[in-house]
């Protein structure tokens, strides 16, 4: 029974992969118009519908899916025909078989029935080949050309549909900007945006409009035999409009106006092209502390800009190692490009282990992206943030907080001293009083070594337990006794009586508050065990021993700063003036005393006094009145109406200088404060000092 099955499905089997041949050509024809259409939307931006919409980027969505559904049901009922029908397709196909195929595909009930099954088996064994099931294939299977016909349709369709759509939306963002096409007769604005931006150029009349940053906009006539004109920009520039369209880049905001035409004026807005936006969206935290037996992290990232981005990349820096043996390593990974060229997201759950992370190591990391403007593209660069992963805690003078000195390979750490310690409490009762009093001696001399050791830091010992105050009023003191104090006029004396010695031992003046609270707490535990060792009483000095252990641990835990490297180039060295002694030109390192500037131009103020009467104005006052709104007004409105100003007062306007001189006033700045060196004053400590250089 299980040889005529595994015939059976032989048999099937062949003939099923005949017929996906003969049908596989079908599904391909079917599925390459919706496929030609996504990737020509996807890869060619002159055929793809601006603005792009959720509708018009689903249309290639939805005809592969329509393609899917109709390649499943195409599919199942091949298999339900073949399996249906094969016996009657090989009765047609193999005369030898005597239409009794039907035998091969149900159990016979006679003797003499399943005789004539294996006689068929044999013979059809020998009578079939793989170009016979595929002859039987071919003529079962029909090549039908209805499905391509109706996916060539529903592409056609779905692309009309989406250039029916996008064409409201632009006419819609073009409506701000435009007005009713230009009348014979009259100028109209010819306006081609930069390449990079994928807008389309377009026309207007005589209007305000708006356009991108970099646009070329041409004036033209829109009949010829025109007579010539001239154009005045609000920023000054005239333009000669004849038979041939004048052209002007698209930098800023202007307005414009055909000089002795009408007076209207009509505005060219521009936007200007935006820096990329980048964010890091995971982790949130700019430090972030991975807990202990952290696998993996989560890493997110977008970028988005208002016309494409050309590059973005994550900067990865790990940090490993402690105190001054910290090795740094830098990697560089380019995010991949997404279908929307205006953005890049990406997100990665990123194991430790691919990144080279290690319990200690900190991971720094920042992203960086470029747009696609032309000239100077804007690049962008996120905050660090910082990935820190905990390690062992271990004890160690090299700390992060201390400056680097040589350890001495005799110093015993307060880790070793804390054994020693508890070592001797354990043998204590074994020990005799003279072995007992020399091994708490050794263990003492070692604390007192690590503890001068930790000293240093903090200049004299003897200061750390002192009455700091009591050394404060004394000090006040003897700063008020006045020139009796110094009664030989010695340089000691008056060293004594004037100085201050704080400065000798540097005071701890390198550490933060805190850390110096911190050396302070360690030394004194250090010293109380100190104390009790020397008193023979070991198990009494545990306790200040484990509290200065805590110290120093704590100042081990400080953080690192990471800081970008910056690129310094040092000026060129003249070797032919290295070593010579010469001088000539070198600046003097006193600094001259400082002058208080002046912050109104000579010029601007000429004009504003100029317009607060009714007489002539300066000469050239119109250009030095643009150049101070260009230089000193932000902004499109208040620019512009500045600039309406200017031409209003240069055609006559007389109440207009009111206008102008109040926009002129508004770009005046308060001088800044100068600081300025206070004479010497001939103090008791000079009067002194000049008495001692006398002879």
């Amino acid at each position: 029974m299980s040889a005529d099955a595994d015939f059976r499905s032989t048999v099937l089997r062949r003939l099923w992969r005949a017929v996906l041949l003969r049908r596989a050509p079908l599904w391909a024809a079917a599925l390459l118009p919706p496929l030609v259409l996504a990737l020509a939307l996807a890869l060619f931006p002159p055929l793809r519908p601006m603005p792009l919409t959720a509708a018009t980027k689903a249309a290639p969505v939805l005809l592969l899916a329509a393609w899917l559904v109709w390649f499943a049901f195409d599919l199942r009922a091949l298999h339900g025909r073949v399996h249906a029908e094969w016996a009657r397709w090989l009765d047609a196909a193999v005369p030898a078989l005597e239409d009794s195929s039907t035998l091969l595909a149900t159990e016979p009930a006679t003797p003499v029935a399943r005789l004539q099954r294996k006689r068929l088996q044999a013979r059809l064994l020998g009578a079939l080949g793989e170009n016979d099931y595929r002859a039987i294939a071919r003529t079962r299977i029909r090549f039908t050309l209805l499905p391509i016909i109706a996916s060539l349709l529903c592409a056609a369709s779905a692309y009309a549909w989406q250039q029916t759509q996008a064409a409201p939306a632009a006419a819609g963002g073009k409506s701000a900007g435009q007005s009713k096409p230009a009348a014979p007769g009259e100028i109209v604005l010819r306006v081609t945006p930069p390449a990079y931006t994928r807008a389309a150029a377009f026309e207007s009349g005589a209007a305000d409009i708006q356009v991108p940053q970099h646009s070329r906009v041409q004036w033209c006539y829109r009949r010829s035999g025109e007579p010539p004109a001239t154009l005045e920009l609000s920023d000054g520039q005239t333009l000669a409009l004849t038979q041939d369209c004048a052209s002007w880049t698209a930098t800023e905001s202007i307005f414009w106006r055909v000089r002795g035409g009408a007076a209207s004026r009509h505005n060219i807005r521009v936007t200007i092209d935006q820096a990329p936006q980048v964010a890091i969206t995971a982790p949130t935290e700019a430090i972030q502390i991975l807990p202990a037996g952290t696998q993996s992290v989560q890493l997110s990232v977008s970028a988005r800009d208002d016309y494409g981005i050309v590059r973005a990349s994550l900067h990865l820096t790990l940090a490993r190692g402690s105190g001054e043996n910290i090795r740094f390593s830098d990697r560089e990974m380019p995010l991949p490009q997404s279908p929307d060229p205006r953005t890049r997201n990406w997100q990665k759950s990123w194991p430790l282990a691919e990144l080279g992370m290690e319990p200690g190591d900190e991971l720094y990391f920042f992203v960086r992206a470029t747009d696609n403007a032309p000239g100077q593209p804007h690049t962008v660069q996120t905050p660090t943030y910082t990935l820190r992963l905990p390690g062992p805690q271990t004890e160690s003078l090299d700390s992060s907080a201390l400056p680097t000195l040589v350890k001495p390979e005799s110093l015993r750490s307060q880790r070793q001293i804390i054994i020693d310690t508890e070592q001797l409490v354990a043998d204590m009762p074994r020990l005799n009083a003279a072995t007992l009093r020399e091994r708490s001696e050794s263990i003492a001399g070692d604390q007192s070594a690590l503890r001068l050791r930790y000293g240093q830091f903090l200049g004299e010992e003897s200061t750390l337990f002192g009455d700091e105050h009591g050394h404060d009023e004394g000090h006040q003191a003897g700063h008020g006794e006045g020139a009796g104090g110094f009664k030989d006029g010695s340089m000691a004396s008056i060293v004594a009586e004037f100085g201050h010695k704080h400065d000798e031992t540097d005071n701890a003046t390198i550490f933060d508050p805190k850390t110096k609270e911190v050396l302070r707490r360690a030394l004194k535990a250090m010293w109380d065990s100190e104390k009790q060792l020397r008193a023979m009483l070991p198990k009494a000095a545990l306790a200040p021993e484990y509290k200065a252990l805590d110290a120093i641990k704590e100042l081990q835990q400080a953080e690192r700063v990471y800081l970008h490297r910056t690129a310094f180039v040092p000026p060129a060295i003249k070797e032919e003036k290295r070593l010579t002694g010469d001088v000539v030109g070198a600046q003097s390192y006193k600094r001259a005393q400082g002058a208080a500037d002046d912050k109104v131009p000579q010029e601007v103020r000429e004009l504003v006094q100029a317009l607060a009467g009714g007489g002539a104005l300066p000469a050239l006052w119109s250009k030095s009145a643009r150049s101070i709104i260009a230089e000193r007004i932000g902004g499109d409105e208040q620019k512009l109406a500045a600039q309406r100003a200017v031409q209003d007062v240069a055609d006559g306007c007389t109440s207009c200088r009111a206008v102008l001189r109040a926009y002129l006033r508004a770009t005046l700045t308060e001088a800044a404060v100068v600081l300025q060196a206070k004479p010497q004053s001939d103090s008791k400590f000079r009067q002194a000092w000049r008495g001692k250089e006398q002879p």
